[in-house]
């Protein structure tokens, strides 16, 4: 089975959202993909995901239950087959964790906004939070596709 982990700062907003629309993807079409979400941060362990971003995920349709907050560790990436991290900055760090995992920027994987880090809607009001959950949702074809495939890297390593 291929694992497929994404990473925030906290793991209680932007990586559950990513989280919950890859799992239904994956569902919907029947692809042998194991998803995950963790954060770089332990300020948030155990906790669950944020009510907006719960409010807004149900919403649309996505799971919400069952989340507790985990910190990642370094055997957590190299057991992935595809790591994407949401900001610039924690694409390095995964990188330097675990070093030979490929680890991507989500956005990379957003043709309107390849490069950017996705937003963090945490600061905000649920705007933010429907404005995140529309990056992710365009970005997931991408990175269902390339962690289902042949690996090749939206950016290079």
């Amino acid at each position: 089975m291929t694992k497929l982990v994404f990473v925030c700062w906290g793991n209680i907003c932007r990586s559950p959202m990513a989280e919950r629309v890859a799992e239904k993807l994956i569902d919907e079409q029947g692809l042998d993909v194991e998803v995950s979400s963790f954060g770089i941060s332990d300020e948030e362990r155990g906790n669950p995901i944020d009510l907006r971003a719960v409010r807004v995920l149900d919403d649309a349709g996505y799971r919400t239950d069952a989340h507790e907050a985990r910190q990642v560790t370094s055997a957590d990436l190299r057991d992935a087959d595809l790591v994407i991290a949401v900001e610039p900055f924690q694409v390095a760090r995964l990188r330097g964790l675990a070093p030979g995992v490929p680890v991507e920027l989500l956005n990379d994987y957003n043709p309107e906004k390849k490069g950017e880090p996705l937003d963090d809607p945490w600061y905000g009001g649920p705007a933010g939070f429907e404005s995140t959950l529309s990056d992710i949702e365009a970005a997931m074809p991408g990175i269902l596709e390339a962690v289902t495939a042949e690996w090749h890297p939206a950016t290079p390593a």
